[in-house]
């Protein structure tokens, strides 16, 4: 199915900057083509949302997103009646948007959800491409330029989180992680606006914090961390403030592991 066919005209300067790995950019394509549902896996913050929000302007589709939590119910996704100007009617949820309108709905952290917002999303991952209504009685079939993506990161869930097989078999998957040193140097770089030089010591010193993981620290530091620490730095904020800030206290509480932090900025900025 040609692009041209789905997607209005696409102007390079409105597509949220994204710096392909590997394949990830043409797999994507691949998959909004064959209508295909696809899962991403990674750390927090190594940048699916963006890369997301890359595609669909790539695309030129609208994009829904939904950040899912623990109160997320299969209603805030379909819709649901409500009172407006003194009558009930009918709103559509993003999911349902997504649907009509042919649009890429994004579910970030998609096993924070409530079990039954998986159930709703089934229908839609198979050859049917149906959204029941049942409230509505409607059944809508998702027309070419719909596509389901969800999201997750499987190295910080409980088990008692994880997507079932189930689930995951209906998903096409990809593994992301924090981009290669040099790539990761030119996107904080593009980002914040700081010089490569000390954008390339900030990636260094993510890699020494993210060898802390699992000892110390639940997570290593994100890209978007970085991407905040340089923007500071950038912006006038003393090195070891503009860390402390966007480097530490996001990653711990503990008095003690925010000391070994910091004593690991000073070893890289002096």
């Amino acid at each position: 199915m040609p692009l041209s066919s789905v997607a209005n005209p696409i102007d390079e300067r409105e597509i949220p900057f994204y710096e392909n790995v590997g394949n990830e950019c043409a797999m994507f394509e691949h998959a909004f083509r064959q209508r295909l549902p696809l899962l991403l896996k990674g750390p927090t913050g190594c940048g699916k949302t963006r890369f997301v929000s890359h595609m669909a302007a790539k695309l030129g589709r609208p994009l829904f997103t939904i950040s899912c939590h623990d109160d997320l119910t299969s209603a805030d996704l379909t819709g649901r009646y409500l009172l407006q100007g003194g009558e009930t009617r009918w709103v559509d949820g993003p999911l349902t948007r997504a649907v009509r309108e042919g649009g890429i709905c994004y579910l970030d952290e998609v096993v924070e959800a409530r079990k039954d917002v998986t159930v709703v999303l089934h229908p839609l991952t198979d050859d049917r491409r149906l959204l029941p209504l049942e409230r509505t009685g409607e059944l809508l079939e998702a027309p070419d330029d719909f596509m389901l993506v969800v999201s997750y990161n499987p190295g910080y869930q409980h088990i008692l989180k994880s997507l079932k097989p189930s689930t995951r078999q209906r998903f096409l998957a990809m593994s992301f992680d924090f981009p290669p040193p040099k790539v990761e140097r030119d996107i904080v770089a593009r980002e914040s606006g700081l010089s490569g030089e000390q954008c390339a010591a900030l990636v260094n010193l993510a890699a020494s914090l993210r060898a802390m993981k699992g000892q110390d620290l639940e997570e290593g530091v994100s890209t978007r961390l970085l991407v905040y620490c340089a923007t500071l730095i950038a912006a006038g904020v003393p090195i070891l403030e503009a860390a402390r800030a966007t480097l530490v206290e996001p990653l711990s509480d503990d008095a003690d592991v925010q000391e070994g932090l910091m004593e690991a900025i000073q070893a890289t900025f002096g």
